[in-house]
């Protein structure tokens, strides 16, 4: 089975990474040098924008 297609743009998962400090892991190792913590905590920040932006659309 492929890959799921993702529901975020790369641009929103990169400025999620700047703005938790992991862009420079991104940049140098791609996403799969971002530890686990940092997942988790990108994961969070993901919930938090797309909760926002529901929100903003009511």
């Amino acid at each position: 089975m492929g890959r799921h297609r993702s529901l975020m743009s790369d641009d929103l998962k990169f400025e999620l990474a700047k703005e938790l400090g992991v862009d420079d892991i991104v940049k140098r190792e791609g996403w799969g040098g971002v530890p686990a913590r940092q997942c988790g905590n990108l994961v969070s920040a993901a919930i938090k924008y797309a909760e926002k932006s529901i929100k903003n659309q009511k």
